[in-house]
């Protein structure tokens, strides 16, 4: 673990480890309470300094960091597939994706500002001048999850840095390395001891401690819902940040471009085996279309290379854990049972398991009610835009959704009614762009990210009021 600018170990060691064969990746330590102490003790050490230094030195650190995981980019990747079992291909676009958030974090620490409270347009202002300035929180716990761990990582620390705040880190458990060794570029960039601290360690125990602790400010999360709601309920008057489960739909209206909107919905449903916030896990076809499209979608799909996640070739590779693997599994065979059609796919090999694309899903199965976070998606067909929207919106979740169609009237309308955070016109609602403010409603969670959007839930504004 990396503590106060500390290399720490204790004698809870843990294998990490490949889920596609199990092959060793890394060991890493459990931390408890004392290290978690510490951890926050080293950030709560850190603040000032990190209070006291100008945008422009907090912007300098952000972009050596950036310039260099580009240099690290092969390495970083490596172990990136080598815990969580991406394949190559996606995990060098995660590192590049990365430095990119790294990038726009440095931007938005020279962008931090308040602005002048118009104080005479009351009559009892007359006389008075104000501004807001932003001040940082002091302590942020970032919990991340496994299926980027890079780059939601850098979602969270680089705008926290970027507003002056110091962090403590708790990666998934599956997948420590990347934060480890993000930690050790910080560290040869300069950026003060104490300022990020990683701490590794089963996520239950660690998240607890972390939002009851007394000196962490705030809690920013992406994970599953049940583990959001816990966060909330025990934050009290923390900060929170929530990015929750979700299960995306998308919308194919018969005038759609399907050249388009086919391998697109494919990559949306199956990259990284589904395990994406907002893969594409339902998909709305006009009735006019559905037989071309579902045609076209499980050709495409039988394309998809299953493989070692390393091989550059390899497209799908294994979920997180086996048990992850036979729960999607068994929604699938649920689904079938209540009247689903399993179109291809489906076959599961340890916790491998082969994109499995169903059509005629009824709606109160869990592959329709609940996030798969796995290689399935359901196809039914629609044929009044209303219709298809309110199947949209049966949903709990609200994250992100989109619609393919040349008709801006459609367009717009379902943009509108559809109760999202994100809504794509002619994209699939996988679609991020790491600049951009990315959030859901509904049980999808609370706050926005996107460096910018992240630093005013980071920050607190202050107001400076003065009477000649």
């Amino acid at each position: 673990m990396h503590i106060g600018g500390e290399l720490v170990r204790t004698d809870r060691p843990q294998q990490v480890t490949l889920p596609y064969d199990g092959s060793y990746a890394g060991t890493v330590f459990e931390a408890a309470r004392e290290q978690v102490d510490a951890a926050v003790e080293a950030a709560v050490a850190a603040v000032p300094a990190m209070r006291e230094m100008s945008r422009d030195e907090r912007s300098a650190i952000l972009r050596r960091a950036h310039y260099k995981l580009i240099e690290q980019k092969q390495e970083m990747a490596r172990a990136i597939s080598s815990e969580c079992g991406k394949p190559i291909k996606e995990a060098l676009a995660e590192v590049d994706r990365a430095t990119r958030t790294l990038l726009f974090s440095s931007e938005e620490a020279h962008r931090l500002s308040g602005e002048v409270v118009p104080m005479d347009a009351s009559p009892g202002g007359k006389g008075r001048w104000a501004m807001t300035v932003r001040e940082p929180l002091g302590v942020v716990a970032a919990i991340t999850p496994f299926n980027f761990p890079l780059n939601l990582a850098m979602h969270k620390i680089g705008p926290a840095l970027a507003a002056g705040n110091a962090v403590v880190h708790k990666p998934a458990s599956s997948t420590p390395i990347s934060a480890l060794r993000m930690a050790g570029i910080f560290e040869a960039c300069g950026l003060p001891k104490g300022a990020l601290n990683v701490i590794t360690g089963p996520g239950g125990t660690i998240g607890d401690l972390l939002t009851f602790h007394k000196n962490v400010a705030m809690i920013t999360f992406t994970g599953s819902t049940d583990v959001g709601l816990r966060i909330r309920n025990l934050a009290g008057l923390k900060r929170v940040t929530l990015e929750l489960g979700n299960n995306s739909a998308v919308i194919i209206d018969d005038d759609a471009n399907l050249d388009e909107a086919v391998p697109r919905c494919v990559t949306g449903s199956f990259a990284h085996s589904g395990q994406v916030c907002i893969s594409v896990q339902r998909i709305f076809v006009h009735e006019k279309i559905r037989k071309e499209f579902v045609e076209r979608f499980v050709a495409a799909a039988g394309q998809l290379r299953i493989g070692h996640p390393l091989d550059p070739e390899t497209d799908i590779s294994s979920l997180i854990t086996e048990k992850e693997a036979q729960r999607v599994e068994s929604w699938v065979d649920e689904a079938v049972k209540a009247g689903a059609t399993l179109v291809r796919g489906g076959s599961r090999r340890r916790a491998t398991m082969e994109p499995a694309v169903l059509t005629n899903v009824p709606p109160d199965v869990q592959l329709s009610c609940r996030e798969a976070f796995g290689p399935v998606v359901g196809i039914n067909p629609y044929t009044d835009l209303d219709e298809a929207i309110e199947q949209v919106n049966r949903s709990e979740y609200g994250l992100q959704a989109g619609i393919y169609t040349r008709d801006l009237e459609k367009a717009f309308r379902a943009a509108r009614r559809v109760h999202v955070g994100g809504f794509m016109i002619n994209e699939v609602p996988q679609y991020r762009a790491d600049q951009m403010p990315y959030g859901g409603v509904k049980m999808s969670g609370t706050g926005r990210e996107g460096p910018k959007y992240a630093i005013e839930e980071m920050t607190e504004v202050k107001l400076i009021c003065w009477k000649p």
